[in-house]
């Protein structure tokens, strides 16, 4: 379902998208890459991402992966539909305390009313911090 090239004009909807979630720029996620059924996003480690300890927050790590899983079910989608996430699992595998992370999501079904994505956590030396597996509604 994934590596197929998506129509310049809908990445540029998605990138318009994209830039009008301000939860996402709070953070400070990037676009990394766009294909059909798949999204790559990043972002910088910064203290506000932190939890006590001096690692990345959780929280902070499972928005991404459930911003980078929408961005690569928005390729799927018609004009209009929309979806909601209804079951995000994430396995954090290792602490970060410095850098960027990175977040590939690949959709792995896309049913009539539910799609499923995969997503994978690295970090700079691409050593993977975190795996999630996501669930999606389709909204009519």
């Amino acid at each position: 379902m994934t590596g197929e090239n998506v129509a310049q004009q809908r990445v540029e909807q998605i990138h318009e998208a994209f830039s009008s979630v301000p939860y996402a720029r709070l953070l400070g996620i990037e676009i990394g890459a766009i294909e059909h059924g798949a999204a790559t996003l990043h972002m910088k480690m910064r203290d506000e991402l932190l939890q006590n300890r001096g690692v990345l927050h959780g929280g902070a790590t499972a928005s991404l992966i459930d911003t980078a899983s929408a961005f690569a079910i928005l390729t799927l989608l018609d004009e209009g539909e929309s979806t909601t996430t209804v079951d995000l699992t994430v396995h954090y595998l290792r602490p970060v305390t410095e850098g960027r992370i990175t977040a590939r999501a690949r959709v792995l079904r896309a049913g009539r009313r539910m799609i499923t994505v995969s997503v994978e956590v690295t970090n700079d030396s691409e050593a993977l911090i975190a795996t999630a597996l996501t669930a999606y509604l389709r909204l009519t």
